[in-house]
């Protein structure tokens, strides 16, 4: 089980904060630091993937002691999953890619000010990649398809929407 998706910027800035389990609203911001910290100190060199056993968190403890974390770096964003033992390390490195590529098509070469900008339609692609914390889609195209239907399917209620608004207009 995907636990949480994380975006935080090289400064430690959330971009993206998306949890699947229940945790305090005041205990989130610590927890992603937390997190943080232990993923900007990794050399490159290293792997992206380590246990859980790195942070003594109280709301981690919770979740259980097969946690993982998996993480890429792209420019300016670090992508972080956090996960269960069941999930396998290069399984989520390439979801993780399936995801950026995902947004890369959509914002055509995805930038952090993407992120800050369209923060709606960053969760709208995550949601069509993962949904309470199980994967959905890992093919690209069909993510994008769908966010396509998404919007088509929005613009044709808005337009029905000031249809009737017009008629209800007229009738008065």
């Amino acid at each position: 089980m995907i636990f949480s998706v994380l975006i935080v910027n090289n400064r430690g800035k959330p971009r993206l904060v998306k949890f699947y389990v229940p945790i305090d609203e005041e205990k989130r911001l610590p927890l992603v630091g937390a997190i943080y910290d232990v993923v900007s100190q990794r050399s490159d060199k290293m792997c992206n993937f380590f246990d859980g056993n790195h942070l003594e968190n109280e709301e981690l403890k919770k979740w259980g002691s097969d946690i993982k974390f998996v993480y890429r770096h792209f420019a300016t964003l670090y992508f972080i999953f956090v996960v269960d033992g069941t999930e396998s390390e290069l399984g989520m490195i390439d979801l993780i890619q399936i995801f950026v590529e995902s947004l890369d098509l959509h914002f055509e070469n995805v930038c952090e000010l993407d992120l800050i900008f369209h923060l709606d339609k960053v969760h709208q692609i995550l949601d069509q990649v993962i949904s309470g914390g199980l994967i959905l889609e890992t093919d690209p195209q069909m993510i994008m398809n769908r966010i396509k239907e998404q919007d088509d399917f929005s613009k044709q209620t808005k337009k029905e929407s000031k249809k009737k608004k017009k008629k209800k207009g007229r009738r008065k």
